[in-house]
């Protein structure tokens, strides 16, 4: 008996595990969203002085797409462009992960 896994095997496997390790991170984007965030927006509530919206409890979706625009630049805020032109895809998504789970 041949005991060689099979090429749908194997491709299958392959789509799993690359899923999965594309998976977001709430705690990567805890770490991320301090690193970069939390100064103007804060983790639960920007300083009550700020001109800046809290991200905590944000629509998951909104907070994708805000980010990748910005990062894109098809979203035009100077201060935005450039922090969220550093962000990978993946740090974009632990972000989203992170601040959309939280309660306002």
């Amino acid at each position: 008996m041949n005991k060689s896994l099979s090429p749908a095997v194997l491709l299958f496997s392959l789509i799993v595990t690359s899923n999965i390790s594309q998976a977001a991170s709430p705690y990567a984007g805890k770490a991320k969203a301090a690193e970069v965030c939390s100064q103007c927006h804060g983790i639960k509530t920007p300083s009550a002085d700020a001109p800046f919206p809290p991200l905590a409890g944000r629509d998951a979706d909104y907070l994708q797409l805000a980010l990748e625009q910005y990062r894109n630049k098809t979203r035009i805020s100077p201060i935005m462009n450039n922090i969220a032109g550093s962000l990978t895809d993946r740090d974009i998504n632990n972000i989203v992960s992170y601040y959309s789970r939280l309660k306002p």
